[in-house]
């Protein structure tokens, strides 16, 4: 039983991660099209670019936090010391990217502070 067990956290793990590269994907195939539909925008460009970088961002979010749910599965099945603390380090690593990145895309998103061109953004 604890093997079956061990085998469905290790494909659920690979599921989960799997989801997060789509996510990430997903997310930079969006941004390469925003940006290259930009190029035609009139000035000023700056605010598409942050809508989409503020986009993108939203998506690599998503993906770190399916990354991180794919480590604790992958840890939970196999808990030795070393992967508690290769999970540690991970978490940390990935909270911390999480926190500044969430930050950045708060601080840009605030009261609609970039105001986008007609048309810019937009599928």
């Amino acid at each position: 039983m604890e093997s079956l067990f061990k085998q469905f956290a290790i494909v659920l793990a690979s599921l989960v991660e799997a989801a997060a590269a789509v996510f990430i994907f997903v997310g930079a195939v969006e941004a390469s099209v925003n940006i290259i539909k930009s190029f035609g925008l009139p000035p000023p460009r700056m605010a598409a670019r942050k809508h989409i970088w503020l986009q993108f961002g939203v998506w690599l979010l998503l993906g770190l936090e399916f990354e991180l749910a794919a480590d604790v599965v992958r840890t939970a099945v196999s808990p030795t010391w070393t992967d508690i603390s290769q999970l540690a380090a991970i978490a940390a690593i990935r909270t911390f990217l999480n926190y500044f990145l969430e930050k950045d895309l708060e601080k840009y998103d605030e009261a609609g502070k970039w105001s986008l061109p007609s048309g810019a953004g937009e599928e």
